[in-house]
């Protein structure tokens, strides 16, 4: 099997070309191409397809073999993979998702794509949608307890579900024993991506993520357009702000007048290859 590893502020995927290639069980083939010590080393596998109602179409695995609805990174990758590869020649593209169709512009500099801005449709905050076991229209600094001791928590679905919660000090938060325990908490019957957020000022939120299926990495875009809507939604936020992820920085923007949100970020490749997926060899 041919393939791609790209990454988006290093949350990195295993990309392969679905119009040459053809990928059996994709959720076996995730936990084994993800793999550090044995495989390629990657968060997950993508799949780039042939779609009647886009452009392209994306799937994408967790490394632990879960499929998830999207994610704001590696979207960006694929917008990179189609352009840089002659598949597309149009600077505006739409690509198929479990979450919808979202619409990229990719931003040229000298005739190389720089950053791509995707248009991640608007906010799920109804908790039946996202979903949330509860009767709250909305589900904002609402309690979750967790280890004993009460998280103040706001929910929001880009596609896929998200809770925030706002720290002091992102940096020494113990993500590693809250995460995982947050992402399969009661509360949440899909489970939840986690994120964990310290407000530096109105234009500027600092953000560690748990991923669903994934544990913590580098950066999660889907996450940081999350976190944005959550910060304007508490009050703490402008409607276009940078958001730090330990990766690098994403744009976010809530745009009042589409109520869509638009994410701003880089795309990069790393190396193309070739894996034989025959056990043992």
């Amino acid at each position: 099997m041919k393939f791609t590893k790209m990454h988006g502020l290093g949350n990195d995927y295993i990309y392969v070309n679905c119009f040459e290639e053809r990928v059996e069980n994709p959720s076996e083939v995730a936990k084994r191409v993800s793999d550090r010590h044995f495989g390629i080393g990657s968060d997950g596998l993508v799949l780039i397809m042939p779609s009647d109602k886009a452009d392209f179409r994306m799937r994408m695995f967790n490394s632990d073999g879960s499929e998830a609805e999207m994610c704001g990174n590696a979207i960006r990758c694929v917008g990179k993979y189609v352009f840089d590869n002659g598949m597309t020649e149009k600077n505006v593209i739409t690509i198929e998702t479990l979450a919808g169709i979202k619409v990229l512009q990719l931003i040229m500099q000298d005739g190389k794509m720089e950053l791509v801005k995707v248009d991640m449709g608007e906010p799920i905050l109804n908790p039946e949608n996202i979903p949330v076991l509860s009767d709250k229209e909305i589900f904002k600094v609402e309690p979750v307890s967790v280890d004993g001791r009460e998280y103040k928590v706001t929910c929001v679905s880009m596609g896929n579900p998200h809770a925030v919660t706002y720290v002091e000090n992102v940096d020494v938060f113990p993500l590693e024993q809250i995460g995982p325990k947050m992402e399969n908490h009661s509360l949440f019957p899909r489970k939840i991506n986690a994120e964990f957020v310290e407000v530096i000022d109105r234009t500027t939120l600092k953000m560690r993520v748990w991923e669903r299926g994934a544990g913590e990495t580098l950066a999660c875009g889907t996450g940081a357009c999350a976190v944005l809507v959550a910060s304007v939604l508490n009050g703490v936020s402008e409607r276009k702000s940078t958001v730090r992820l330990l990766g690098g920085d994403l744009i976010v923007e809530w745009n009042e007048e589409d109520n869509h949100v638009y994410m701003t970020g880089p795309a990069i490749k790393v190396f193309e290859g070739e894996i034989s997926l025959i056990s043992g060899q």
